[in-house]
């Protein structure tokens, strides 16, 4: 296959990125589900943007700043905030239909740690709205051809720089797809933990695609878990979305009783990984469980608002949103880490793009602002096709911002470690994912993490030599997701402090003197 540009994914990213290619050549979209299959599709909450005549770009970059703990790029945070009314207003003149209030205004909604109402919402349904929208858009466009099914194995490079991807069909058939500039939009990682609330696409492709191409990827010890996941055993971890405690719903312990005050000022509005590690202390301290309720609140109201979550709760386990208590816990939920790129989506390859959850831009820092990250994706899926054409201005700040500084590290950088795996073999998938969740989860530390890197340290040499040659799909994904696991066990290894998504129960407090940088890794460092 030969194109213009690829683009690899089809989520907000992905299909802005293509919108805007559209006039310039021939785009090609692969994805390996169907094409509205993405992370895009499950955000629930909304949109964050500064439309809103009590708010301003500023006010929306204060709060980003102050919930990234410290490790935002300003410049890339300022161009998320100015540059996202733009976007967003052309998302509703295309028409998205988000919620309106009675007198016909965007109606807007509150999540935490946003100091004014700025979430626009289409429901409890937003991302899907959204996907359906710049869907429609995308397909109507002659210049715009999607293969479903395809999962992208590798990326060619040629004198240094990426000519098109490797790829195995839905049959397990092999092919090559080539073009002058090649774009990662293919959603985060969450799949690399057993609890989570991505779907099963979100397996960090894209980041195990560019880092053994030898692209640089960077702050992947960041982990976002959202606190309030269904935790009903058997059941999914289906996301029970922050925006219903910003409409006032509350969390509670086994006895009834509220508890975030007792944890942070903001209580059930706090950052988001304050709230995912309180909800664990919780249940240690009563030894039952926490819940969420809306039982105070207007019945009508909830079901009208949140309709999607009503009805899951129902149909999943049998319980009412309006008048139950909810049972929830933490589960895997965002990267805030990714491919290295600036604020055009150029990575540390030539022709190589990266944008939305895959991409590290450094816009969330060490922990993301609830609803930024639609946002994300809309804003840097049209800058990284600006990019892509090459009428992007010259490299941008993420490369060499000094606020704070990006860092390469060598392998040495990472604390010794066992050179012999305890225990049995990673062989499947779900060893991994549960590997994952106990040793590189919510809280670690050095000998949870030591261990848990010598066994998957193992894994992908195991999975590296019967990958050559073998077109086996079930090989390829498991390489794939063993790859992402090595390097967030790796990052959250060599990072010995605690800030935002990452935690340390070794190192537990933040260390500005020596941590406040992003350390990026490449495969030859």
């Amino acid at each position: 296959m030969i194109a213009d540009f690829i683009v690899v994914g089809s989520g907000i990213a992905g299909l802005r990125a293509a919108i805007e290619l559209a006039p310039a050549g021939r785009v090609l979209i692969l994805t390996k589900a169907e094409a509205t299959e993405s992370n895009t599709g499950y955000a629930q909450g909304g949109i964050a943007v500064a439309l809103g005549g009590d708010d301003s770009p500023e006010l929306h970059e204060a709060d980003t700043l102050r919930a990234g703990d410290g490790l935002c790029d300003e410049t890339a945070v300022r161009v998320l905030v100015e540059e996202g009314p733009r976007y967003v207003s052309e998302l509703v003149a295309w028409g998205t239909a988000f919620d309106r209030d009675a007198e016909g205004r965007l109606a807007r909604g509150r999540e935490a740690a946003h100091s004014v109402r700025r979430v626009l919402h289409a429901g409890d349904a937003t991302g899907r709205e959204i996907g359906r929208v710049l869907w429609q858009r995308a397909r109507s466009l002659a210049s715009v051809t999607t293969v479903n099914h395809t999962l992208v194995t590798g990326l060619i490079v040629e004198q240094g720089a990426v000519a098109g991807v490797r790829f195995l069909d839905q049959h397990g058939a092999p092919g090559e797809a080539r073009a002058s500039a090649t774009l990662l939009a293919s959603g985060g990682a969450g799949r690399v933990f057993s609890d989570t609330t991505n779907p099963p696409v979100a397996t960090g492709d894209g980041i195990a695609l560019a880092f053994e191409a030898g692209a640089s990827v960077a702050d992947l010890e960041f982990v976002q878990f959202h606190p309030t996941a269904l935790n009903v055993p058997g059941a999914p971890r289906f996301l029970i979305s922050e925006a219903l405690r910003g409409d006032g719903a509350r969390l509670i312990n086994e006895r009834g009783d509220t508890f975030m005050s007792s944890y942070h000022a903001d209580a059930d509005l706090a950052p988001r990984d304050v709230v995912a590690r309180s909800i664990v202390r919780e249940t240690e301290r009563t030894g039952g469980l926490v819940y969420l309720t809306l039982a105070h609140l207007d019945r009508a109201y909830v079901l009208h608002r949140f309709p999607t979550i009503a009805q899951m709760c129902r149909q999943i386990v049998g319980l009412d949103l309006a008048s139950d208590r909810i049972p929830v816990g933490p589960a895997a939920h965002y990267m805030m880490g990714g491919v290295f790129t600036d604020e055009w989506g150029r990575t540390s390859m030539p022709a190589l793009f990266a944008a939305g959850e895959v991409a590290c831009t450094g816009v969330h820092g060490a922990n993301r602002l609830a609803s930024n990250s639609l946002l994300e994706g809309l804003v840097f899926g049209a800058r990284a096709a600006v990019g892509m054409q090459g009428s992007a201005p010259g490299r941008g700040s993420s490369a060499g911002s000094t606020n704070p500084p990006w860092e390469p590290v060598a392998r040495a950088s990472v604390p010794e470690m066992a050179t012999q795996a305890d225990g049995p073999a990673l062989e499947t998938a779900e060893d991994i994912r549960q590997l994952m969740w106990r040793s590189v989860g919510l809280f670690r530390t050095r000998e949870g993490l030591t261990a848990a890197l010598a066994k998957l340290d193992d894994a992908y040499r195991t999975l590296c030599r019967g990958a050559q040659g073998s077109p086996d799909l079930d090989r390829q994904r498991r390489l794939s997701l063993t790859t992402v696991a090595r390097l967030v066990a790796r990052a959250a290894l060599r990072r010995e402090e605690s800030r935002g998504g990452h935690y340390r129960q070794d190192f537990p407090s933040r260390d500005d003197g020596r941590w406040r940088r992003h350390l990026m890794e490449r495969k030859d460092s």
